[in-house]
């Protein structure tokens, strides 16, 4: 490492560092808390969840705040490409959903059945009605494999079915059948869905690294790789795009453009995909499946729901853009995954959309009307191979808002921003999580 990267390293220490201890203005001082009666029910406790319950103990004194969830465990989903390109173990990604949940927080261990928004209430899987003055979503999202004829998630890691996104576990598998296939060789597809998902750049790096680990086994001769995009685009930001088509052309990538995987043969090997002019049938030795991504039953089926326009065949939440307040029923906030808004469905999107929220939550609480505003941050740190990333960073408007000005170049294939994304955006993931940044 030269004595320029060590300067990066440094600064790039410092300032995440900063990020992830110092907690922001909005609830700088504790004595300042808020005196209210209020209970807020928040549906969900993935980190939009734990961090909003943690902002809320911090800042009220008096409230009621009671948070519905039954999943015990918690996963870093970020770290579910590390551990699917053999970067980490298979337990990286996994805590105890406990470990993150303030004191005095009630948690109702069930799954939401229902929302009323109507009726300010939600009813739980036990059918147990949970009444409330303010409502935060933060449910996440639906991973539908079921709308992928012939997908069976229990044969992932089998006959060269990777999907990494479906579980830690499902991650760990996808790295042996990855691994054998950069062994191998033979034709490689990857793809992503036509729905919003979560984290659209996951799918470009683990093609990315699996083309580096073939080179790194002397096996990239024998195997050719095949990106099938849903749209006409690799990216949505059109300089990431470009940038993703350049790289992929210098490394032997082919892709091909509206592509949409309708059925997958996992006996035959063959993966069908919708296109402009009909099916197309390609043979594959692995492939990773990315699902389409959808909201949870409950909410798509629920009046929370977009009725009209792009957001609302999947059942995204009706979301002010900028502030994540619901259009239609005003004390309640959509926080994470579930937001029907155009960017921000990565773990650094929430970073900066629950402050807003609670910001404007407390605000109602208090008759008054705040201002913060949430740009569309979303952050990429795109691997692009063993030991160098990109970090992408991008608002509503395409427009790249660097976080490191001068010490890290957007589109610079990096050993700092490498080292970011695998050593020093967990520890500020938990600091999110914990309310702290």
């Amino acid at each position: 490492m030269g004595d320029l990267s060590r300067r990066s390293f440094l600064k790039l220490t410092a300032a995440t560092g900063a990020t992830a201890a110092a907690p922001l203005t909005l609830n700088a001082t504790a004595a300042e808390k808020v005196k209210t009666k209020a209970h807020i029910v928040i549906a969900g406790a993935g980190a939009a969840g734990l961090g909003v319950a943690n902002r809320l103990a911090n800042q009220l004194d008096g409230a009621k705040i009671t948070i519905i969830d039954g999943k015990k465990k918690h996963f870093y989903q970020p770290g579910y490409t590390l551990v699917a390109t053999g970067i980490k173990g298979s337990s990286y990604p996994t805590s105890g959903t406990s470990r993150y949940m303030p004191e005095g927080v009630d948690w109702i261990q069930e799954a939401v059945a229902e929302f009323d928004p109507v009726g300010n209430k939600i009813v739980t899987a036990s059918g147990k009605a949970v009444n409330y003055d303010f409502l935060v979503v933060t449910t996440g999202m639906k991973l539908d494999y079921a709308a992928i004829e012939g997908m069976d998630v229990n044969r992932i890691g089998q006959n060269g079915l990777g999907s990494h996104y479906h579980s830690p576990d499902a991650a760990a598998k996808t790295w042996s059948a990855m691994s054998r296939f950069s062994e191998e060789g033979g034709q490689g597809i990857f793809l992503r869905p036509a729905t919003e998902m979560k984290c659209a750049g996951a799918p470009l790096k683990f093609t990315f690294l699996t083309e580096h680990n073939l080179r790194r086994n002397g096996t990239r001769s024998k195997a050719n790789l095949l990106y099938a995009a849903h749209s006409q685009s690799l990216f949505s930001v059109p300089i990431v795009h470009e940038k993703v088509r350049m790289l992929y052309e210098d490394r032997g990538i082919d892709t091909v453009y509206s592509h949409v995987l309708r059925k997958i043969d996992l006996d035959r090997k063959i993966a069908t995909f919708d296109t402009p002019t009909g099916g197309s049938e390609i043979d594959y030795d692995f492939i990773n499946v990315i699902p389409p991504m959808r909201a949870p039953d409950a909410v798509r089926n629920s009046p929370l729901a977009w009725r009209t326009g792009p957001f609302a065949a999947d059942g995204w939440t009706e979301v002010d853009k900028y502030n994540l307040q619901h259009k239609v029923f005003p004390n309640v906030w959509c926080v994470g995954d579930i937001a029907g808004v155009p960017k921000g469905k990565t773990a650094a999107s929430v970073k900066w959309q629950v402050p807003v929220a609670i910001d404007h939550l407390i605000a109602a609480i208090q008759d008054r009307t705040a201002t913060s505003q949430y740009n569309g941050y979303t952050s990429c740190p795109l691997l692009t191979q063993y030991g160098r990333a990109m970090l992408v960073e991008f608002d509503y408007k395409n427009n790249l808002v660097p976080s490191f000005p001068g010490v890290i170049a957007p589109l610079e294939e990096l050993w700092v921003t490498w080292v970011m994304k695998t050593m020093a955006l967990k520890p500020t993931y938990i600091s999110m999580v914990r309310g702290l940044a």
